[in-house]
């Protein structure tokens, strides 16, 4: 290997140097040519409730994720050299301020991804983007899956499942419905899935009845504190087998002072901290990761240090690993 080559190698772990790729990976946006494909989803007209500058969240990974390109200890792999792994680029809105059209977009372009074969691992984005991501991954006509549903792992501090109420400040696919119309429209097999890291006061006593009569699994924090991370993690693997998996992580479940920058944070109750969540992760090793995202990045009110930037690639890079893990050398 040449000197030139060397110095390029020592450079490309370095997050301000060169071209912003996700991980420093090869751009290339024809998901045929990669396993696991990372997308941008820059949309934040789902969720009206806050700042909606979530739309900035895939650049801000973007600008730091060189410097986690780096091999997994924990299970002892080189995920970029087991699978190829592409940054696809941004799935194009250009009807951005329509949530309902850009949800349909969202699906339109993950279609590709499931006729190919690729898993997607996305940095949104407002969580409403899991809804248009699974109605192309999951259910009837689903390439990796095989037409069955998705199985959920949903880290979040809410539920999303709130069809009790017909829309969400005018948008009716929003941050706060995916998790139920998933269900109802035959995308996610809710039997099968789990929603964990629940908290904070809710706007309704009843407002966990939705995912119960949807048929989820609710670990809420103070559920997880109490039973301990074998009993979940135990319950994790009894629910979902080895039935096809996909992982959203929406960073509110984090706690504030681990994860500043997120829209709709719950600071009345103790978030997870950043072990809790990577245990957890981890205990799907060897399972069928159909995918992952990660959603809620607030960059314009992360702390000075970009923190919650540097997390949201953190957590990429173990959904990447899983996959690989798994799924390396498979071309299904």
């Amino acid at each position: 290997m040449s000197n030139i080559d060397d110095q390029q190698r020592l450079m490309n772990g370095i997050y301000w140097y060169g071209i912003p790729t996700l991980f420093r990976c090869e751009w290339d946006a024809d998901p045929a040519n990669a396993d696991i494909g990372l997308v941008g989803v820059p949309h934040s007209t789902g969720n009206g409730t806050t700042q909606r500058d979530q739309h900035l969240g895939p650049r801000a990974v973007r600008n730091v994720s060189a410097i986690g390109r780096r091999v997994h200890n924990h299970f002892g792999i080189d995920p970029w050299e087991m699978c190829r792994v592409h940054d696809l680029g941004d799935v194009p809105l250009s009807e951005g301020n329509n949530n309902e059209r850009s949800i349909e977009m969202i699906t339109d372009y993950y279609r590709t991804l499931d006729a190919a074969g690729c898993r997607p691992v996305s940095i949104g984005g407002d969580h409403s983007i899991t809804g248009g991501i699974l109605q192309a991954l999951g259910g009837a006509g689903a390439q990796i899956t095989g037409g069955e549903k998705a199985c959920l792992l949903h880290f979040d501090a809410h539920t999303d499942a709130f069809h009790n109420i017909p829309h969400f400040m005018g948008a009716v696919k929003s941050a706060a419905h995916w998790a139920s119309y998933l269900v109802e429209d035959g995308h996610v097999d809710a039997e099968h899935s789990v929603q964990v890291g629940i908290r904070g006061n809710t706007r309704s006593l009843e407002w966990l009845e939705p995912s119960y009569s949807l048929g989820y699994e609710v670990i809420r924090k103070t559920d997880y504190d109490e039973m301990g991370a074998e009993r979940v993690m135990e319950i994790i693997d009894e629910r979902i087998g080895d039935r096809p998996l996909y992982i959203t992580f929406d960073l509110d479940c984090l706690d504030p002072t681990v994860a500043p920058g997120v829209a709709n944070i719950e600071a009345g109750i103790e978030g997870f901290g950043m072990d809790q969540v990577m245990e957890l992760l981890r205990s799907v090793r060897g399972k069928n990761i159909i995918g992952g995202d990660v959603v809620c990045l607030m960059p314009t009110v992360d702390s000075p240090n970009q923190i919650t930037s540097y997390r949201s690639m953190s957590l990429m890079f173990e959904m990447i690993s899983l996959i690989a893990d798994r799924h390396h050398g498979d071309s299904s």
